[in-house]
């Protein structure tokens, strides 16, 4: 059974949801303030948290930032009423793993509420479908299970998009991939536009893994087409910038 838990002031809205989700047989809790939200949804014994941007005491954004500082995962769809192409990317940006704009169809949240459920039962067996949960790479160390990264021994600190987008790369070494495509893989539906998120998350991975960010030798810019991430570090079939 799923736990998922609620940060949202709108009890109707709450309720509504929390019944819909119920059927799907999840147990669901609901909390109205943000401060107290956030320390429910740290303690780590929930599968998601569905979170509203405007809180009382302390705003979504917020939460979403200060859970994504921690070592513990969380699955966030987050809800907003605000419709500005900013607040969504913020959303992003932080962490968040889907989001929903108000009003929205219950049935499009449930299918969401789905989508990351099969999401994150994948990134327990294994990304590239053969439960292969670790791989190694000159000194780049991914640990899938722990959701773990380091490279030369030192522990890398990646948030929840980042290390997917990086275990997704490195389960496909050598296949290129378009910033759409890796939207809909890593990212899931319904982030059509957002391709800039994709530019910012590999800056950011490159700056975090790469010897030289400058000069990357692992994630590869395929000019014209997207990414790749390379087959071995004497790899030179793409540009390494």
């Amino acid at each position: 059974m799923h736990r998922v838990l609620i940060i949202e002031d709108d009890r109707d809205i709450a309720i509504l949801v929390r019944l819909h989700l119920e059927e799907l047989g999840c147990q669901v809790e609901i909390e109205a303030d943000g401060e107290a939200g956030l320390e429910l949804a740290a303690s780590g014994v929930y599968d998601l948290l569905i979170l509203d941007l405007m809180l009382p005491t302390l705003g979504g954004l917020e939460i979403c930032r200060r859970l994504r500082s921690s070592s513990d995962y969380i699955p966030i769809l987050m809800l907003t009423a605000k419709t500005t192409e900013l607040d969504r990317v913020l959303g992003l940006e932080i962490g968040a793993d889907d989001y929903l704009t108000k009003p929205f169809s219950v049935l499009e949240l449930v299918a969401r509420v789905k989508a990351l459920f099969r999401r994150m039962e994948a990134l327990r067996e294994g990304a590239d479908g053969r439960g292969q949960g670790r791989i190694e790479l000159e000194g780049l160390s991914i640990d899938e299970g722990r959701r773990a990264v380091s490279v030369r021994g030192r522990r890398v600190g990646l948030t929840a998009k980042e290390f997917d987008l990086l275990y997704y790369f490195a389960s496909h070494p050598g296949r290129v991939f378009s910033r759409s495509q890796l939207l809909d893989q890593v990212w899931g539906y319904g982030h059509d536009g957002y391709e800039h998120t994709v530019n910012s998350h590999i800056n950011r991975l490159r700056a975090k893994i790469e010897e030289d960010p400058s000069e990357p030798r692992l994630i590869l810019t395929v000019w014209g087409v997207g990414y790749r991430f390379t087959e071995s570090l004497v790899d030179t079939g793409a540009e390494p910038c």
